[in-house]
């Protein structure tokens, strides 16, 4: 499994830069991250459990912790603080990024939810 060669946390544009050692090169929007936090609150504790979160285009991260040599716990300012981000979970992420945004999207839409859009 890959390993992050770089962090960037771009507050002003929220987005979190990730270079991992085999030149992978992700940029993963903070609310992206937020909506699929890894943690038992947002994904349940069973498959179709997830539970969908609204409301997060304007969360920004505040801190970065590693955890171990593995993984890293993100501190969300809306007080999200749970989910443990693994390398493997992080690259799959930006793996599947445009797939799981659309997903998000669709299950707002679904849900009769509105997402505000930010000014560039």
């Amino acid at each position: 499994m890959p390993t992050p060669t770089e962090f960037n946390l771009h507050r002003s544009s929220r987005v979190l830069e990730i270079t991992f050692d085999d030149g992978a090169h992700f940029n993963l929007p903070v609310e992206f991250l937020r909506v699929y936090s890894p943690s038992a609150e947002v994904q349940g504790h069973g498959p179709g459990q997830r539970v969908l979160q609204v409301g997060k285009e304007d969360v920004n991260i505040d801190k970065i912790e590693p955890v171990g040599n593995y993984a890293v716990c993100l501190f969300f300012d809306d007080e999200h603080n749970t989910g443990i981000y693994s390398w493997e979970y992080l690259y799959k992420l930006g793996q599947n990024q445009a797939e799981l945004w659309k997903t998000y999207l669709e299950e707002l839409e679904k849900a009769g939810h509105k997402r505000k859009v930010r000014p560039s």
